[in-house]
């Protein structure tokens, strides 16, 4: 792998992160309840455990939120 190739790449998952960052802090903290009932009287524990998962995963939460509406 070139340099430039390993820059581009390390650019792009820094990109997918800081996105998943920015969805799953709101995420964790209110929307979490709209997919599972049980989250919504999650503790702030439960939260904490749930942010990097969905920092992660946000692609696929994110059409699951806009499907459930």
């Amino acid at each position: 792998m070139s340099h430039e190739a390993a820059k581009l790449l390390v650019a792009t998952a820094a990109a997918y992160l800081a996105l998943g960052l920015a969805f799953a802090v709101p995420f964790s903290l209110r929307r979490a309840g709209r997919l599972d009932p049980v989250a919504r009287s999650g503790s702030a524990g439960f939260r904490l455990l749930i942010l990097p998962g969905a920092m992660l995963l946000w692609p696929l939460l994110l059409l699951k939120l806009l499907r459930a509406r």
